[in-house]
């Protein structure tokens, strides 16, 4: 499903991006080759953008494993999911992606801020043995943070 997003959504202005980080690697080498094995794993097709080796754009964003956040060009954000769950994310890109339209065509929009409560499986084994894939140090981080 997340390559069909990126097929959906990449030649609009909305670019979605996967971000992982691997905190436990101790160079920008080795953590691209990760990047490279899981990109094959999953099948992604869309962009992969790595944080530093410190993790700190990752902390700077919620410390959460599993994260989504989408900016508009003026780098303001306008969808931030403490989750990943692609039919979140599709349906905010599918949204995000009509706004621009009906800008474009002449209508006025102004903004406002919304919360809502979006559901996904809940797979607690899938999620650790991802999060062990990651490392030792990724679940000692996770551990740390939701203590």
């Amino acid at each position: 499903m997340p390559g069909r997003i990126w097929d959906l959504f990449s030649s609009t202005p909305m670019k979605p991006i996967l971000e992982r980080s691997t905190p436990n690697l101790t160079s920008m080498e080795g953590k691209t080759r990760h990047a490279e094995a899981l990109r094959d794993q999953l099948g992604v097709s869309r962009p992969i953008y790595l944080d530093a080796l410190d993790g700190a754009c990752h902390r700077a964003y919620g410390s959460m494993p599993n994260m989504t956040w989408i900016f508009n060009r003026a780098g303001i954000t306008v969808y931030k999911s403490n989750w990943t769950h692609h039919t979140s994310v599709e349906n905010a890109l599918e949204y995000y992606t009509a706004v621009s339209q009906r800008r474009k065509e002449g209508e006025r929009l102004a903004p406002f801020l919304v919360e809502r409560l979006d559901y996904r499986e809940n797979d607690r084994e899938g999620f650790f043995a991802g999060l062990a894939r990651n490392g030792p140090k990724a679940v000692e981080e996770f551990k740390a943070t939701f203590k």
